[in-house]
């Protein structure tokens, strides 16, 4: 099974076939279903690889472990996801609330780091792993951005107030940059050498500054050739054109790629929300239905190979007491790092409370694909060993914040909004 095609049909038979299972009989969050489905087809394929020892079930089982979903994220669909996300948001909302996002962004993404750091380097002592600090911190520099498409896909169907659900989605899609920065400096520790030259200031400001002048320059010059064109396709044709020239030259100059995108989707929103006003109405409808599109199937691809990978956790030695410690030093990484946050803040959104505010943002923290990118690229910086445990852990974390706390969150929310109104 090397062909494109074979992988586009068990792709799209799965999205298909869960997709319909779940619309008529489970009823779950779309996108928590094709996960938690797609583990569940794993685990049996890999119980009939063991009962079985079919040479067909073995392949099936090898493409789908070695599949490389850092190149197909990082270097394929990354981009278009994020643009995708970021289109809909509107830039007067932003401006509003640049506060508690730049904060949450930059603050929370570094405390996150340290404090998952320190507490898994703790736990490495105790259990005898041999890790050492500058391992653990850029393990927690690994698993402290919150995933912009878990954000935009999952959290916004749960009905939260339209301010707090803007923080926590602008959050997620400013932090990526933010989270790369922090990985280069800890993993250059890890390396014990300083490859790029470069220390975490100049690495930071190179990936945000860098990016949003390129994706800010891209999409200007491409949004007045947008606005002279009469066919819904060639917009459809040059959008993609924007996003995937901004992410190709960050690439070539070491910006963030990520924040490119959300920055070319930032802008063409709200060129397109002025243009509006002064047409007094554009007719953009297949454009919207086909990134609507794009992103929906893109989304459900992603979460049927975070399904299947799995897999990759039960690899890992003592798995359920390491997954259970990463899963614990998350939780508690996040909770720190969030109400320490909420110092700088100014008034929280929504009227929230520090506390709860804190609650409702470490539940509300979802993994996702990034974090398990950035753990794949640590393979050639420390043993094998080591790699599996990394990657597992990070696979633990991703799947518990996606599919419990994804589950779970509106009953949180509820509980909070609950006890708001009766202290009212």
């Amino acid at each position: 099974m090397t062909n494109f095609l074979t992988y586009a049909v068990i792709l799209l038979g799965l999205i298909v076939g869960i997709g319909f299972i779940n619309e008529k009989k489970i009823k779950l969050t779309y996108e928590i279903a094709l996960m938690l489905f797609s583990a569940v087809i794993g685990a049996l394929i890999m119980g009939a690889d063991a009962l079985i020892k079919d040479e067909t079930v073995s392949t099936l089982l090898y493409d789908i472990q070695v599949f490389d979903l850092e190149d197909f994220l990082m270097k394929g669909v990354l981009c278009f996801m994020l643009f995708a996300g970021s289109f809909r948001m509107r830039l007067s909302d932003f401006k509003r609330l640049a506060r508690p996002i730049g904060v949450l962004s930059i603050l929370a993404t570094l405390l996150g780091a340290v404090i998952y750091g320190g507490l898994f380097y703790g736990a490495a002592r105790l259990f005898d792993l041999p890790f050492t600090l500058p391992m653990c911190l850029m393990f927690g520099s690994i698993v402290s951005p919150t995933d912009p498409i878990a954000a935009t896909s999952i959290l916004n169907k749960f009905g939260l107030p339209k301010d707090t659900s803007f923080v926590l989605e602008g959050e997620s899609l400013l932090n990526d940059g933010v989270g790369v920065a922090i990985f280069v400096c800890f993993s250059n520790l890890v390396k014990a050498q300083q490859q790029s030259g470069s220390g975490f200031f100049t690495v930071f400001f190179r990936e945000i500054l860098g990016a949003v002048a390129i994706g800010g320059a891209v999409s200007l010059l491409c949004f007045v050739l947008f606005t002279h064109l009469t066919d819904n396709k060639r917009r459809i044709y040059l959008s993609l054109f924007t996003v995937a020239l901004s992410y190709s030259l960050c690439e070539l100059f070491d910006c963030s790629g990520a924040i490119a995108s959300v920055v070319c989707g930032s802008i063409f929103a709200s060129l397109r929300e002025r243009e509006e006003e002064k047409r007094g109405g554009w007719d953009l409808g297949d454009f919207d239905a086909f990134w609507e599109t794009i992103d929906n199937l893109l989304n459900s691809i992603l979460y049927v190979i975070l399904g299947f990978s799995f897999m990759r956790i039960l690899q890992m030695p003592r798995v359920i007491l390491l997954s259970l410690t990463a899963i614990l030093c998350n939780t508690f990484g996040r909770a720190g790092s969030v109400f320490a946050s909420t110092a700088l803040m100014g008034p929280l959104p929504d009227g929230f409370r520090a506390k709860d505010f804190t609650l409702l943002f470490t539940w509300g923290g979802l993994k996702g694909g990034l974090c398990i990118a950035l753990a794949m690229s640590t393979a050639s910086m420390m043993p094998a060993g080591d790699y599996h445990i990394v990657l597992g852990c990070t696979y633990a974390i991703v799947f518990f914040t996606t599919i419990v706390q994804g589950l779970t969150i509106k009953k949180l929310y509820g509980q909070i909004t609950k006890k708001r109104k009766a202290k009212a």
